[in-house]
């Protein structure tokens, strides 16, 4: 009898773990040795952003599992009504497969089956992940005041953070920051800055980096009562009706315009 095959998906994906693991053996070993990001991605020959993948990952599970949970598959909006149906005795996957599609389902009937096999082997569908939100999303709720979401936004926002340490400890720094700039409290932004640093958060690293670059302008903006809105306003005036003009005026036309504009 010939040897059973291995089928072409499941090959390429375990060629594909095997990959991840031997890559990020040896970044971790690189960066154990006091190895920067860049200086990985020479030696290895990988792309940077491969690399600061690799670098940030606290296990190799991660990594291997960051690709599926991060991706949005056509089975997201119905897992609820598997998980239910499963749970209630239903677990043909032909028939269900059936029912999701009247329901607007336009996946494949082997995604269904893939996603139900591992509940046979248990006997039972736990309860679904809620679906999560988009990044922007997110960020939305992070950025707005808390008095302006609704009750669902506030509970919604709260599960994102409490299942992520790293952006749990964002959201704070960002509220920080947000209550420097609207009560002008510019006394605390060394001690923000300190704490920023402390945390593992490289996206803010780069910000705060950016702040100490312009540390007095900064500290006096989020200090002092004056603002250049008025000229940026005046900036953006001169702009438009530059623009009206769609080039086909000098300069001595358009100083006429603003003067007589004002």
């Amino acid at each position: 009898m010939a040897a059973e095959q291995v089928h072409p998906t499941r090959q390429e994906s375990s060629i594909l773990a095997a990959r991840t693991k031997q890559r990020f053996e040896a970044v971790t070993t690189l960066k154990n040795e006091g190895i920067g990001i860049d200086a990985i991605a020479r030696q290895l020959g990988l792309a940077r952003e491969t690399v600061r993948r690799f670098y940030y990952a606290s296990s190799v599970d991660e990594l291997l599992g960051a690709p599926r949970a991060g991706r949005p598959t056509m089975l997201d909006e119905f897992a609820e009504y598997l998980h239910e149906r499963f749970n209630d005795g239903h677990a043909s996957a032909a028939v269900l497969y059936e029912e999701l599609r009247a329901l607007g389902y336009r996946g494949s009937y082997s995604s269904v089956r893939d996603y139900l096999r591992p509940f046979r082997r248990i006997g039972a569908a736990p309860p679904s992940t809620p679906k999560v939100p988009k990044v922007r999303r997110i960020t939305s709720w992070m950025l707005r005041h808390p008095d302006n979401l609704t009750d669902d936004e506030q509970i919604r926002l709260k599960q994102v953070l409490a299942s992520c340490p790293h952006l749990e400890a964002t959201a704070g720094h960002v509220k920080s920051f947000a209550e420097m700039l609207i009560e002008r409290l510019g006394k605390q932004l060394n001690s923000w800055m300190s704490a920023v640093s402390a945390d593992d958060l490289p996206h803010l690293h780069r910000f705060v980096r950016g702040l100490d670059t312009d540390h007095a302008a900064v500290r006096n903006g989020l200090t002092l009562p004056h603002s250049s809105g008025a000229v940026e306003g005046h900036v953006n005036r001169i702009k438009m009706l530059k623009r009206q003009m769609y080039g086909r005026a000098g300069f001595d036309l358009l100083r006429k315009r603003i003067l007589l504009s004002g």
